[in-house]
């Protein structure tokens, strides 16, 4: 906070400032306010740029939170080895905030999604046009009923395959697999446990390894899910 005054004292103490040009600084300083009223998809792209941590609601926004260490932490944990294990198994990409997935009625900035090669035509230059193959939601204290409630169901309706909801708080993790008749059947729950996915072929997860301090290493993790694809991850690094 002395930061922010210091920063708005300098602002206003320079000689000759317009107030256009004022107004502009202090835009850039404490950030523009979203707009109060509804607006299209489109509008919101428009509106929203790449520094932009906000999601798009049935023409609502919703402005997302700084997350914690913890968050942080897994979030880097889990990209380093889905995204390893994704490229060099060729599978597909993933993506990460805030890059969207655009759903009928909302578009969301999950942690980490996953999109399969066969659906990769749904990627456009901003946003994913269309559920992804496999999402990933860390949980945060203030995002923990819209991921155990609007998300999953926003995610069942739009026929996602598999949903992973992780809280570093309870250390407690929550995989769903879609079944035939599109609902969510809760294949893992709970603090430990091995999760295979079924939309990453071959790949596998411990749970213990999200709660450990620190987090175990990307390339030894690989190394226990597929021993051949961490030879060839490391001789690429070493090449």
């Amino acid at each position: 906070m002395n930061a922010l005054k210091e920063e708005l004292l300098e602002i206003l103490q320079k000689p000759g400032l317009s107030e256009a040009s004022l107004r502009e600084e202090l835009k850039d300083i404490l950030g523009e306010p979203p707009p109060r009223k509804k607006m299209s998809y489109e509008e919101f792209l428009e509106w929203a740029d790449e520094d932009t941590w906000a999601e798009w609601v049935d023409g609502e926004i919703v402005m997302n939170s700084p997350v914690g260490k913890k968050h942080q932490e897994i979030d880097i944990f889990l990209v380093r080895v889905v995204g390893f294990f994704v490229d060099f198994k060729q599978l597909g990409k993933i993506m990460i905030p805030p890059f969207q997935m655009k759903l009928p009625k909302s578009a969301r900035e999950p942690d980490l999604l996953f999109i399969a090669n066969q659906n990769l035509r749904r990627l456009k230059e901003n946003y994913l046009n269309g559920p992804a193959d496999l999402v990933v939601e860390i949980v945060s204290p203030e995002s923990a009923g819209r991921d155990r409630g609007e998300k999953f169901y926003e995610y069942e309706q739009a026929g996602i395959p598999e949903y992973w909801i992780i809280d570093p708080q309870k250390k407690r993790a929550e995989f769903y697999l879609l079944d035939e008749e599109g609902s969510y059947q809760p294949a893992l729950s709970g603090k430990k446990g091995i999760f295979h996915s079924r939309s990453l072929p071959g790949f596998w997860l411990n749970v213990e390894w999200l709660w450990a301090d620190p987090l175990p290493d990307s390339l030894r993790t690989l190394a226990e899910i597929d021993p051949a694809l961490a030879e060839k991850l490391r001789q690429a690094l070493e090449s």
